[in-house]
């Protein structure tokens, strides 16, 4: 858990539904309900400000006080500075005492949410002395943090009557000044999202610890639910009376004060009134105790930095000063370096670009599958990629990209971790390059993957002129996959399981083709470094570059529909059998499964973790198969707008995915998107059926817990590397349909801080939150320990990494990976406090449906 240091000067506000639009406000607190772990250099979370602007949006399901937020009400605020936010385990107090009574550089301290118990030192770190301490400092403690104010007073932390996590109940106050203005009980709009398995024991209250908030019912609420709370009969007004729960505290003699929800969820109505409270009752609190405030505000210098973590603050700390911790400094983000805009001069590489547009070609040729299977499907498709845009219902995607080796640029680059069995994750790894001329050279990459890629993209220099009319954003760059392992250098702990797959491989790609499936266009694109013509093969680049152009240009326009033959697929009416009665090798049976499912829940009950997405693997020995015929039977049976076909040839490795889910994108105007999938239904066989089912979906309580969790923990990812105020969620739990499932989907995006790099982005936000749980390093450390096998590919991200500094990257599930003679499917699902095993068993088997059989039905 982290805590944070307010000036007075500072804009205190949360995203509420009265003024949602899903934006982040500006903070007092980190802006997400996620904890990232207490004992990691990554679990600091960065404050956001707020964005006046809103959009407006209707949407049916929507409660009336979500829909409040669309109307596009405006909010002028002063400007604000940023509050500090700092580990619980970062600082001594004989540093901490410091700056807040000798530097009088802070106002008041709120201490977040996180995992675990405040009995836990590892949980709570310094935060109890603080309580303890700082008698007369205003101090707001949220959900954990509300749970030490009661603890360190001596109320008891016992377990709540069940498990609440990403679920909203109404709130009745006493009208205190934390509440002021916000309405109270039941049927008053005044809703708010729970995180929490233990809470304050109300009978073990001591006298200095005034209740001031309660749960006006024991019934929980979904979020997209619009009912009204039932009215409780007066006969049972006592018994309901004793159930409730406490969510609010306040010190009878000290400005200290909690709550047990989160007021910063993006569903939590009147979060940012409550904030903007705080902050005022802040303000009279000074002014009453110094009629001239005498804190150091707006003169402190470190206020004015714009600060991705404290210790950029704190960097002139001796050692001796700080907290121990588990992890190295060197995997913060603590150490990312703004981004040059001039290139270095070593090693910098000055690409040009060339392409051309064929209009409404795409369908004259066949299609995308035809102008592949032509231009790139020789010799079983060997060392080619295609970004597969083959599910374009409802503007989903637009663009498909592809190509091969040929290039005088191309080269690939394969990764694998130094030791992944390590408790204590390494960054360093083994990384092999072959160029166009089939050249291999070994390095060992002691700083990692990621900082080598970065390095790559920051060195490359280019005209924007150059591409100004495409209406993609690849033009040219790296495209391969980033696997699980990969973790590893973004701040987790540990990497319990060795991957059989590289965990990174990507080719560099100077040609390709692309196809715009909204216009039916197609493009061909070359790049080439006009200061380097010796690594050209040819003498004059130019005119190599014009003619792989033109050779190109002319297969298109005389390519006939009839040339692939052979690669149509064989149709096939048989029907899968369960997995692993069909050849398919389950990792784990059944009844493992199902009491693994046990296992993450009795971590939830505990409050080691909120969410927990379980995973697992299906394998199959398959020997010499025709890998791309398999992944064009895969597309017809289950297009997805993320689908992607790679084969790394060197490595026997084919990756055939059919992904619906996109990890995040950096487009050119540097905005960041992320569009987690959380929520899964199987389709029906009828429409009514099928109506039915998505509406099921839609309605239900665990599925809106399990997205809204992790889009609370998105708006944390990205909110670590996007500029203030401007991470908001524009869709919110959306129902999308695809050839087996209804899915629900949310949209999270914000915009870019420009002194970041796009693998700085990919860092702060990897391994998607979909796939782990939240909060997120805790989740993934419980994850490691239940699962025995790697994930490998699978969790990972395929996509692209453009030289123009974009990227778009999937997140990898509903894949078949084809590796050494083996197929292997992963699948998994979200673990909640409402999840039953059995059908989370059943859910993990309907995932792997479209994959298996598509495999099955290969083979037969």
């Amino acid at each position: 858990m982290n805590f944070s240091l307010v000036s007075s000067s500072s804009e205190i506000s949360y995203p509420c539904s009265k003024s949602l639009q899903y934006k982040n406000e500006k903070l007092l607190v980190s802006k997400s309900i996620i904890r990232l772990g207490s004992f990691s250099k990554q679990n600091y979370r960065r404050p956001l400000n707020r964005d006046a602007r809103k959009i407006g949006v209707s949407r049916p399901f929507m409660p009336e006080h979500v829909k409040e937020s669309y109307k596009g009400e405006k909010h002028l605020e002063d400007e604000a500075i940023p509050p500090v936010v700092v580990r619980n385990d970062e600082l001594t107090w004989e540093y901490l005492h410091h700056y807040l009574y000798e530097e009088r550089a802070f106002d008041n301290i709120v201490i977040s949410p996180g995992p675990g118990s405040p009995t836990c030192s590892a949980d709570i770190g310094i935060c109890l002395q603080i309580l303890l301490e700082c008698k007369d400092i205003p101090i707001l403690g949220v959900c954990l943090g509300h749970q030490a104010l009661g603890y360190v007073h001596g109320a008891q932390i016992i377990h709540a009557p069940e498990p609440v996590h990403g679920r909203l109940s109404e709130i009745e106050h006493n009208g205190c000044n934390l509440f002021l203005d916000i309405p109270s009980g039941r049927n008053s709009g005044f809703k708010v999202v729970r995180y929490h398995s233990l809470v304050i024991n109300a009978d073990s209250l001591p006298e200095e610890l005034i209740p001031i908030a309660w749960s006006s019912s024991t019934d929980t609420l979904s979020f997209l639910e619009n009912r009204k709370s039932e009215v409780i009969a007066d006969a049972f007004g006592e018994q309901m009376e004793s159930k409730k729960i406490i969510m609010g505290i306040m010190h009878s003699t000290r400005p200290h004060y909690g709550v047990q929800f989160h007021p910063e969820s993006v569903a939590t109505c009147h979060g940012r009134k409550i904030f903007q409270n705080f902050r005022k009752m802040t303000i009279d609190y000074w002014l009453r105790l110094f009629p001239v405030h005498e804190r150091k505000v707006h003169d402190s210098a470190w206020m004015q930095m714009q600060l991705p973590h404290a210790s950029r603050l704190f960097r002139e700390l001796p050692k001796s000063k700080l907290l121990v911790n588990n992890m190295g400094e060197e995997n913060s983000l603590s150490t990312y370096k703004p981004m040059m805009l001039e290139n270095e001069s070593i090693g910098a590489r000055f690409l040009k670009l060339r392409w051309k547009k064929l209009d409404s070609l795409a369908s004259q040729v066949g299609g995308a599958k035809n102008i592949f299977c032509n231009l790139f499907g020789d010799r079983k498709a060997e060392n080619t990629f295609w970004l597969d845009s083959s599910s374009v219902e409802q503007r989903r995607a637009r663009f498909s990209f592809m190509g091969g080796k040929g290039g005088a640029l191309w080269r690939q680059i394969t990764f694998r971790l130094s030791d992944k069995s390590d408790t204590i994750a390494k960054a360093g790894g083994y990384l092999s390059v072959e160029d166009a001329q089939g050249s291999v050279e070994s390095i060992f990459l002691e700083d990692g993957f990621l900082n080598f890629l970065d390095k790559e993209l920051r060195s490359f220099c280019y005209e924007k002129e150059d591409y100004e009319g495409l209406p993609f954003d690849f033009c040219g760059g790296y495209v391969g996959f980033m696997g699980y392992g990969l973790k590893a250098e973004c701040g987790m702990a540990s990497n319990c399981h060795n991957s059989g797959t590289p965990d990174a491989c990507f080719f560099f790609v100077d040609n390709m083709v692309v196809i715009d499936h909204r216009y039916d266009d197609v493009y061909i694109l070359s790049i080439y470094d006009i200061h380097h013509p010796e690594k050209t093969s040819g003498p004059l680049e130019n005119s190599t570059k014009r003619s792989w152009l033109d050779d190109t240009e002319q297969k298109l326009l005389f390519l006939k529909t009839s040339a692939t033959e052979k690669f149509k697929e064989k149709k096939s009416q048989s029907t899968a059998p369960v997995p692993h009665e069909a050849g398919f090798h389950a990792e784990k049976s059944r009844d493992q499964y199902m009491k693994d499912v046990e296992k993450c829940l009795n971590f939830i009950k505990d409050g080691e973790s909120y969410e927990l997405c379980l995973t697992t693997q299906m394998r199959k020995r398959i020997g010499d198969i025709d890998s791309l015929r398999l992944y064009l039977n895969l597309r017809e049976k289950n297009p997805a707008p993320y689908a992607a076909w790679l084969n790394f040839s060197k490595e026997n490795l084919s990756i055939c995915c059919s992904s619906p889910e996109r990890f995040l994108r950096l487009d050119r105007s540097g905005v960041l998107e992320a569009k987690p999938i959380k929520g899964t239904i199987a389709r029906g066989l009828t429409s009514i059926e099928d109506e039915q089912l998505k509406l099921q979906l839609q309605q239900s309580e665990k599925d809106q817990a399990e997205n809204l969790m992790i889009v609370d923990l998105l708006r944390n990812d990205l909110g670590r590397v996007c500029e203030p105020g401007s991470v908001h969620v524009p869709r919110l739990m959306e129902v999308e349909s695809y050839a087996t499932v209804h899915t629900l989907v949310s949209t999270i995006r914000g915009k870019k801080c420009l002194n970041l790099s796009p693998v700085d982005c990919v860092r702060a936000a990897f391994p998607g939150g979909s796939m782990t749980g939240a909060p997120k390093l805790r989740s993934i450390e419980i994850l490691d320990s239940l699962e025995n096998c790697a994930r490998g590919v699978y969790s990972g991200s395929v996509g692209f990494l453009s030289y123009n500094q974009t990227f778009d990257l999937n997140i990898v599930i509903r894949t078949v990976v084809i590796h050494e003679g083996e197929a292997s499917v992963g699948a998994g699902g979200a673990i909640v406090a409402l999840s039953k095993p059995e059908d989370e068993y059943e859910e993990m088997i309907l995932k792997t449906k479209a994959p298996v059989k598509t495999v099955m039905e290969f083979e037969s």
